[in-house]
């Protein structure tokens, strides 16, 4: 394992937590603008909290590693919810697809990384 490869890990994942802590505080804090955002591209409201949540526990999971399973599934769901996130902010036309697509590099680099520091354990 390189020194780089961890600093660049370490980056790109602190990047990502400050994106997503970010948008989870905005979806508590700014509930009305969160939900006219929310509404405007198609969603429906009630799914602003419990997106909040898991993208904190998506968090928690990838920075705690005490299950490579749910740290896995917590960089899927990141990919996956972003990738809606980047396609609804395109077929709304708003413009507002930047973070979004900020995000899925900082995932993409952030997972490319922690599998070249951490390769599968073959026996």
């Amino acid at each position: 394992m390189k020194k780089s490869d961890l600093l660049i890990y370490r980056i790109s994942t602190g990047l990502l937590t400050l994106l997503m802590v970010f948008s989870a505080s905005m979806y508590f804090l700014r509930y009305e603008f969160a939900k006219d955002m929310f509404l405007s591209l198609g969603f429906p409201a009630f799914i602003i909290y419990p997106l909040a949540i898991a993208k904190l526990l998506g968090l928690i999971a990838i920075w705690t590693n005490k299950s490579k399973v749910l740290k896995e599934w917590a960089y899927a769901g990141f990919t996956f919810e972003l990738m809606l996130a980047i396609g609804a902010h395109l077929t709304a036309n708003d413009g507002e697809f930047a973070g979004a697509l900020m995000g899925l590099i900082l995932v993409s680099v952030s997972y490319i990384f922690y599998r070249k520091t951490n390769p599968p354990y073959i026996q």
